[in-house]
């Protein structure tokens, strides 16, 4: 189950009442600036999260045109339904926003600018309560990693096919199930990236359910030229 820091306590409560209980995660976004863009990334891993759990869940944002183009172009999935929906809701925002009863999911401010493509793998690499300043992030690692890791998964996918291993599986779930830590979920892929123990096959694997949550299209380049 889902344990989330409820930004009006700052204590951790469980993301949901019951599992398989609708659930409605509301984005509070009114401007067209990073900072809103990582509000829709997390309302969307917030969303992948409890999917992988179980629990239904419909997303709620109207955000500007501009953002909505922005949040297309890094994979967010468009919000639907509405504000007035039934079922428990989690408001995710910027320290300081107004909402309605619920749990508050806040999420810190960006500056500056970065590369399109690596939007994503910087955002989902910082804790989301950590500001992130694009001026002093490592773009040319996440630019390196996340070639790395599809040009992998690629490779990966040829070989015979294994299954998760359970405690990798547990691991996962783990990370991102505790307060929807998801550079905990990259560490645990960068350990089975290199631990000997893992199967290529069971490697691709774990990737690919992995990425699920991440959306960072790990499988993009499988059965492209090389």
């Amino acid at each position: 189950m889902l344990r989330i820091t409820d930004a009006r306590t700052g204590e951790p409560i469980d993301a949901v009442p019951a599992r398989r209980s609708l659930t409605r995660i509301e984005a509070h976004v009114e401007r067209d600036d990073l900072s809103a863009l990582r509000v829709l990334l997390v309302a969307d891993v917030l969303a992948r999260t409890l999917e992988l759990g179980g629990t239904p869940v419909v997303t709620v944002a109207d955000p500007p045109a501009e953002l909505r183009a922005r949040a297309d172009a890094l994979g967010i999935r468009r919000a639907e339904g509405d504000r007035s929906g039934a079922g428990p809701a989690l408001h995710v925002l910027v320290p300081g926003a107004t909402a309605v009863e619920g749990i508050r999911v806040e999420v810190a401010p960006v500056r500056g600018t970065a590369d399109p493509a690596l939007l994503r793998m910087v955002l989902l690499a910082a804790p989301r309560r950590q500001p992130v300043d694009f001026a002093t992030a490592d773009l040319d690692g996440a630019r390196e990693t996340l070639a790395r890791w599809r040009k992998s998964v690629a490779t990966w996918a040829t070989r015979p096919s294994k299954p998760v291993p359970e405690r990798v599986r547990q691991e996962l779930r783990a990370a991102w199930e505790d307060d929807l830590d998801v550079p905990a979920v990259l560490e645990v892929l960068r350990r089975v990236e290199h631990a000997d123990d893992v199967p290529d096959g069971a490697r691709f694997e774990t990737y690919a359910y992995a990425d699920r949550l991440l959306g960072l299209e790990l499988t993009r380049d499988i059965g492209a030229q090389r």
